[in-house]
Formats: C-alpha cells, sequence, structure tokens
C-alpha cells in the first residue's frame, strides 16, 4: 500500500485550485495531502489546501530559498511545485533532495533559457522551430523604428516585456487618434503609439519590450509532461480561437513542442504556445511551469498532474496516448471559497455551505498560519 504523498503549491495561480483537485482525485486513490501558500488571503488555492499559510513578503529570492527549504522540512513535503522564484530554487534542488523534497520542476538552464522572451526565440530557432520577427526595443526611437518597418510589410504591430507571463503588458499599436469611440464598451489592448511614444520619452528610463507582429488565431498550447531523461510523456495541445476552444493532436503542433521540451530540459509539466504566421505556426511563448488551464485536459481522460506528480517520484507513467479527445467547449468562470477571517481552523464539513459550489474531496481541512495560531489576514 503507498503511503500518502505532501505536495506543495507555492505562490500559484487561482486556476491551480483544479490542479489540486485532479491530485485528489488520482485513479490510484492513493492519499494526497496538499499544503499551499500565498501572499493574497483571498486566494482560492488557500482554501482549496488542507493546510496553508500566508507568504512573507518582500524577501530576496535567496532568502525565500531558505524559506522553501524550512516549509519542505517542517511540513514533511514529498513534491515541490514551485512558481514564485522558481529560479533561484531551482538552482538548490540538491538541498531540496537532501530535506526529501523533489521539485517538480525544469532544469536551472531551462528556467534561464525561457525566462527572457528574446533569449528563448534564439534558442528555439536554432534547434529549427520557427519564429516571428521580433525586435527588442529599449527607447521611443526603438519602438518608432520598429513599428514601421512591420507596417510597411503589412502587419499590425503588438509589443509585451521581454520577460513576463500571463499576458500581462501586451499591448496592439494602434495609428487611429484617441476619441470617444476609445471608451465605448470594456477597455481593451489597443494603444496608440503617439501616448506610447509619449510614455518612453518622459519616463526617463529605458524599458525592455519586445515587438512583433500581431500573430492570428487559432492558439495552440501544447501541455507536455517531460521526463529527467529528456523523453516527452505527454503532449496534448489545447486549441483557442475565439471563445471556441478544443484539442489537437496534429502533429504541427505537437512535434515542435516535443523539440523544445526534449531539447532544452523541459522538465516535467510545461506548457508551450504556438500562433499563426501567415500560413504557419510559429512560437508565441514558452511557459516553464504548469499552465493554468492543464486540467482542461480530463476533458480528454488525462490526469496530468497526477502523471506529474508520480513521474517525479521516480514512478514512471509511461507514455500517456488521451484515450479520447474532448468535444470543443468554452469556459465560464465559477465561485471558490476563501479562507475564513479571523476564525479558528475548522474541519471542512463545518464549512460546507461555503464550499458547496466545489466538489468536496472529504478531507479535514487544517488552515493555519505559521505558529500555529488561527488564520487571519494579515495586515
Amino acid at each position: 500500500m503507498h503511503s500518502r504523498v505532501r505536495v506543495w503549491l507555492n505562490r500559484t495561480y487561482a486556476e491551480n485550485v483544479f490542479f489540486m483537485d485532479q491530485l485528489r482525485r488520482n485513479p490510484s486513490d492513493r492519499a494526497v495531502e496538499i499544503h499551499a501558500t500565498h501572499g493574497d488571503p483571498d486566494s482560492p488555492v488557500l482554501a482549496a489546501a488542507d493546510t496553508a499559510e500566508p507568504e512573507p513578503e518582500d524577501l530576496s529570492p535567496a532568502a525565500y530559498v531558505e524559506y522553501a527549504l524550512d516549509q519542505c522540512a517542517r511540513r514533511g513535503i514529498d513534491v515541490f511545485v514551485p512558481r514564485l522564484h522558481q529560479a533561484a530554487i531551482v538552482a538548490h534542488r540538491a538541498e531540496f533532495e537532501a530535506a526529501g523534497t523533489v521539485l517538480l520542476a525544469p532544469t536551472p538552464e531551462a528556467v534561464a533559457v525561457f525566462e527572457d522572451k528574446a533569449t528563448a526565440y534564439e534558442a528555439v530557432r536554432s534547434v529549427g522551430v520557427p519564429v516571428p520577427p521580433w525586435w527588442r526595443v529599449r527607447t521611443a526611437a526603438e519602438l518608432i523604428a520598429a513599428v514601421e518597418e512591420l507596417e510597411e510589410a503589412g502587419h499590425k504591430a503588438c509589443f509585451k516585456p521581454a520577460a513576463g507571463a500571463g499576458g500581462v503588458g501586451f499591448r496592439v499599436i494602434t495609428r487611429a487618434p484617441f476619441s470617444l469611440l476609445h471608451l465605448n464598451g470594456f477597455p481593451g489592448p489597443h494603444v496608440q503609439l503617439d501616448l506610447v511614444v509619449d510614455a518612453l520619452e518622459r519616463a526617463g528610463h529605458p524599458v525592455d519590450w519586445l515587438v512583433m507582429p500581431r500573430l492570428e488565431q487559432p492558439e495552440v498550447s501544447v501541455d507536455c509532461l517531460t521526463g529527467p531523461d529528456n523523453r516527452v510523456r505527454l503532449a496534448v495541445g489545447r486549441t483557442k480561437d475565439g471563445r471556441r476552444r478544443g484539442f489537437t493532436l496534429h502533429e504541427q503542433w505537437l512535434e515542435p513542442a516535443r523539440l523544445i521540451a526534449e531539447g532544452f530540459g523541459l522538465h516535467h509539466l510545461s506548457n508551450i504556445q504556438f500562433r499563426m504566421y501567415g500560413d504557419r505556426p510559429v512560437l508565441l511563448d514558452v511557459n516553464a511551469r504548469p499552465a493554468g488551464g492543464l486540467h482542461q485536459l480530463s476533458l480528454c481522460g488525462v490526469n496530468a498532474p497526477w502523471a506529474a506528480v508520480q513521474l517525479a517520484l521516480g514512478e514512471d507513467p509511461g507514455e500517456l496516448v488521451p484515450p479520447f479527445l474532448g468535444q470543443d467547449y468554452t469556459v465560464v468562470s465559477g465561485p471558490r471559497p476563501v479562507r475564513p477571517v479571523s476564525l479558528p481552523a475548522q474541519r471542512v464539513e463545518e464549512t460546507e455551505p461555503l464550499l458547496s459550489a466545489v466538489p468536496a474531496p472529504g478531507r479535514t481541512a487544517e488552515v493555519t498560519t505559521e505558529a500555529g495560531a488561527p488564520a487571519t489576514a494579515p495586515a
């Protein structure tokens, strides 16, 4: 009989409540206990975990590694899924292993390559993966030159931070003057070139942006599970075209994703995104972490989070081929509970009305502060 597995997710995305749900519903019925930490006391991942703590603020990467090592030792963590300060953490993999914790994360070399989008584009192009044209810009003059070159070639220009995640900072350049038309409806991603240039000139310091053509849909995010032997165990594409979502196993998406995952040591879970440039797929972005939408693969009969934990523990799940591809779908948000404020630790049964919107995993929830006091929102 297998012993329980203790998994820790640090300051992660709210969507990873579904990652946690899937770990508990693993096909082997193995007991999984989940620890979560976050800087936001109202993050739903804290309420979804078996144990939870607020994270200390303003720690340097080195200090955070010490904090993480202490968490793993005190909490008996078997598998740590780091998002915050991932680069610093994976550089100390041996120390975590000495504490009895395996990291569900790529190699330090892979994290370094894909932290910076320009470095990533150069690297993947060297192994034959198509990338869009791009310009790295730091000044208003460089921005104008890049935009003009793209527009002369018939493209819409867009820009985003060279380092970033989740679409933060992405904007599409427009030449249309600002007017009341831009104040109708919801705010969009378009921004006037003259406003951006003016902001850059007034900033007094350089930026670090990539300027590139606005790529077309469909967008395909390939979720990969790769072993420490650099062999991909799972690759499934999730398609996005407007509101419609779906799945694909077409090699035009999977083959370049495998090249990247296997060629750069993207061990465990990664997400590799493509869009169309003309009539061919090109790389959009590489996430050296589990995607927030990874749980959607459950519609194809795949429990990717659990397979990743198995692989991290040395229990190779083998080649994973979806038994079927789920039908097209759309994403609808729903309520998730948050931690009670200024209340003592409670059993799940005592907060059942709050949890009624979520399938109850049938566990005891211990939500405490680091010192074991009742959970309260930090000032």
